[in-house]
This record gives C-alpha cells, sequence and structure tokens, in this order.
C-alpha cells in the first residue's frame, strides 16, 4: 500500500505523444516485451466534438512503461493490435472506451474492469479516483476528465493524468482481483468482463429528435415538425463541422423556435431565446430548416412509437394489474437478494430484464422456466442462478389474490432465496392460478403471460 499523496501527479515525470511511425513501431515493440496484464485507455472530446473518435489512446505494460498515441496523427495501429491482442486488456469503464478503440483497430478477446469490478465487490464509490485511494492509498486529482482533447498541442498536465490513468491499472487490477476472489465474486466478475466485451452497438434510434430536452412543452403536431427540421438541420450541421450539436444551437433555442413558429428569417433572428454560437452565422440555415417544418406535408405523429417498448410501470396496474403485481414482488424479492449479495440491484438484473420477464412470464412459473425467460433476455448464468428462483417464489406470490401487497409480503416472508426444491413445487401448486393470471386483461386486451 502505498501513502496517499495529493502532489503524486506533480511528482510524475513528463510525458510525450506519439506522433511519428517509427516511434510508433518502437512503442510497439517494448510493449510486446513486456509482461502481465495491459492496461488502456483513450480520451475522447465529448461535449466538444460531434464524433465519439479517440483523440489520444493510453497504454501501459509493465516492463515496458506508459506509452501516449495520437490516433490522429498515426492511423494504422494494425502493428499494436497483433501485439497485444492475446494479453488481457485493463480498463476503467470499459463499456466507454472500447467503441473508439474498435474504430482504429484495437479490438481486445480478454479484459478486466476495474469499474465494474468495484460495483461488483460492493464499494460505495467506483470513479477511478475513490476506487485508487481505497486500494493503493493514492489521491490523484481529476481535474481534467472533461478537457477538450482535440486540443493540439496538449497542455502537460493533461498528459500526466492521462498516463496515470493506465499507469495505476495494473496494481489497481490486482488489489481488485483479490477483493472479487476474497469475496467469492470472481466468477461473477468474469461473466460480466466477458458480457461488457460482447456487447453490440444499440441500435440508432428511429426518431431521436424527440429526446429534445423540454419538448414536453410543445403542442400540435405541426410544432414538432418544426423541431424535428431544425434537430435535422443542427445534426447536420454538427456532423459536416465537427462540433458537438450543443455547441451549436442548444435544445433550448430549437424548442423556443418551435413554439414560437416565426414567419420569416427576420423574425427568427430576433427572437431572443433562439440562442446559440451558430444561431446568427447560420441563421440561413436554420430558417431554412423552420420554413421546412412549417410547410411539411410530413407531420409527425404526436407521441413516439415507432420502437416497442414495454408502458412506465406506474401505468401497470391500470394497464395491466396482473403484471403490476408481478413486477412489485419481484422488484423487492430481487432488491433484497442483492443486498445479501452486497452488489448493486442494477448489477444483479438490470431493470429492464426484470420488467420484461414481469409483463410477459413464463406460462408455466418455476425456477427453470423463469431461468430460460431470464437467459432469453440476455442476463449472464450468475444472474439466472441468483435470482430465478427468487422471481418465481415472487410470482407465485403474486398470483395469490388473498395477498393485498406482494411486495411487502415477499419482503416480509423471505429472509433468503429459497431452495430450488421449494421453489419448484410451490410453483407446482400455484400454476393454476398463475395461468389464470395470464388471461386477457380488460385494460390492454393482452395477456400477462
Amino acid at each position: 500500500m502505498t501513502d496517499a499523496d495529493p502532489a503524486y501527479e506533480d511528482a510524475h515525470a513528463a510525458v510525450h505523444v506519439i506522433e511519428e511511425r517509427d516511434e510508433y513501431l518502437d512503442a510497439v515493440a517494448r510493449l510486446a516485451a513486456g509482461t502481465g496484464p495491459v492496461a488502456v485507455d483513450a480520451e475522447r472530446a465529448s461535449g466538444y466534438r460531434y464524433s465519439q473518435r479517440a483523440y489520444l489512446i493510453q497504454v501501459f505494460r509493465r516492463g515496458s512503461g506508459s506509452f501516449l498515441f495520437d490516433p490522429i496523427a498515426i492511423g494504422d495501429f494494425t502493428d499494436l493490435q497483433a501485439a497485444l491482442v492475446d494479453e488481457e486488456w485493463v480498463f476503467h469503464a470499459a463499456s466507454q472506451d472500447l467503441p473508439c478503440l474498435r474504430e482504429v483497430g484495437l479490438v481486445p478477446t480478454r479484459i478486466f474492469d476495474t469499474e465494474l469490478g468495484a460495483r461488483i465487490a460492493g464499494f460505495p464509490r467506483v470513479g477511478l479516483g475513490a476506487v485508487v485511494e481505497q486500494l493503493l492509498g493514492i489521491t490523484l486529482a481529476k481535474a481534467h476528465s472533461a478537457a477538450d482533447w482535440s486540443t493540439r498541442p496538449l497542455p502537460q498536465a493533461w498528459l500526466v493524468y492521462a498516463a496515470l490513468d493506465v499507469e495505476l491499472l495494473p496494481d489497481l487490477r490486482d488489489s481488485l482481483a483479490a477483493v472479487l476472489e476474497a469475496a467469492g465474486k470472481a466468477r461473477i466478475a468474469e461473466e460480466e468482463f466477458a458480457a461488457v466485451l460482447a456487447r453490440a452497438p444499440k441500435p440508432p434510434r428511429a426518431e431521436p429528435w424527440r429526446r429534445l430536452s423540454g419538448m414536453n412543452v410543445l403542442r400540435g403536431a405541426r410544432a414538432l415538425a418544426i423541431a424535428r427540421s431544425l434537430w435535422l438541420a443542427r445534426d447536420a450541421y454538427a456532423q459536416e463541422t465537427d462540433i458537438a450539436p450543443g455547441r451549436t444551437i442548444p435544445d433550448s433555442a430549437i424548442v423556443a423556435a418551435a413554439a414560437a413558429a416565426p414567419t420569416s428569417r427576420a423574425e427568427l433572428g430576433a427572437l431572443k431565446s433562439f440562442t446559440g454560437r451558430a444561431s446568427r452565422s447560420e441563421l440561413d440555415r436554420w430558417w431554412a430548416a423552420l420554413e421546412e417544418g412549417r410547410t411539411t406535408e410530413d407531420l409527425p405523429r404526436l407521441r413516439g412509437g415507432s420502437e416497442p417498448s414495454l408502458p412506465p410501470p406506474r401505468a401497470w396496474a391500470e394497464r395491466n394489474p396482473a403484471a403490476d403485481r408481478r413486477y412489485r414482488a419481484a422488484r423487492a424479492a430481487v432488491t433484497a437478494r442483492a443486498a445479501e449479495l452486497d452488489l448493486p440491484v442494477e448489477n444483479l438484473l438490470t431493470p429492464e430484464t426484470l420488467r420484461l420477464v414481469s409483463w410477459t412470464p413464463p406460462k408455466t412459473v418455476a425456477t427453470e422456466t423463469v431461468g430460460a425467460t431470464l437467459a432469453s433476455h440476455d442476463a449472464r448464468p450468475w444472474q439466472v442462478e441468483e435470482t430465478a428462483s427468487v422471481i418465481a417464489h415472487a410470482f407465485e406470490v403474486a398470483a395469490d389474490r388473498s395477498v393485498e401487497d406482494p411486495a411487502a409480503e415477499v419482503t416480509a416472508t423471505t429472509a433468503s432465496r429459497p431452495d430450488d426444491t421449494t421453489a419448484d413445487a410451490d410453483a407446482q401448486t400455484g400454476d393454476a392460478a398463475l395461468v389464470a393470471d395470464g388471461q386477457a386483461d380488460d385494460a390492454t386486451g393482452t395477456t400477462g403471460s
């Protein structure tokens, strides 16, 4: 354990960014000759640039040292990928870095995620600085986490910060692995790391403009059409200039213009609430978009609905009372189980997965059938093992109409997970009620199963 040192970064040697091909190849050779896992991090310019590309890539390995690469200058990382592909790569919050690394051809086959590992270990704070301080006794300043990493040249203080992000990761990985092993959570961590690595990117939203902040104040399809047209124009301009959309005109400006629906370019320019760095310099662009929204016959629906989704849980009691009872009981059971395992409940089972299985449970409820349904919604094997029986038991309680509050009943009666034998036996007696529970609901015309 190292004594905490608030000036740890100040004592770091000067850091150099690799931009030339020869220097890059030398770094690759030195990294290939190193030992142990490879610590990797990437810095983007979120909030400044449209793209999510990496503007700095940091790599550290014991026996090799740390190397900071400029991916814009280097371009081709084939040699680095080939040298390190078979090694374990250590990240902090890997899901944030993997997409931009894949863009330049850096794709690990095994990872260790210290942020996710800290969550699984039950740490109250999981930011890099907090975990480093807890496990290594080193205090780091996080002054540059929101910096514009597309800046050139990069300030030395930023580079030291970036180097430390990887230089401490191997030691952090080893300490955290020991904590997970002692807690009996090593297998859980391995499955979660593999899931992060295998996770496919989310498909683009069908109508991303509907996520405009404050759009709930707009009334009528015409106002929505103007907002849509302005959003699309802003997105095209932001992509063209590689500037974060909100730094051209903010959401509030789009909503204000859509609500006011000015009838001329001059009227739009005089609108005080139409703000932003490009609000006047690109006024012709915005006016053309607004005019398109004012005149189009392709009016959007008042409510989005092209992307299938469940109703919000607050509406379940009215729309599908049986599913509401199941969900409330299962949520209480999973929350209790997460507390027993000292895990964040969202890591034990995602809220979306719990809602899906509660809305549409298997026709016959038992540990095995609930487990199969959870697995079909991408629950990992360890998650199925830890939650299938408690969810099955919760569904049985919810099916008993004599129980007024199934969530309270589950909380009061389930101090720990029921064993599979008990759960299966109880399921057999509750099947008839659960199947009846799945009959068409009067409010929706759908079944709960």
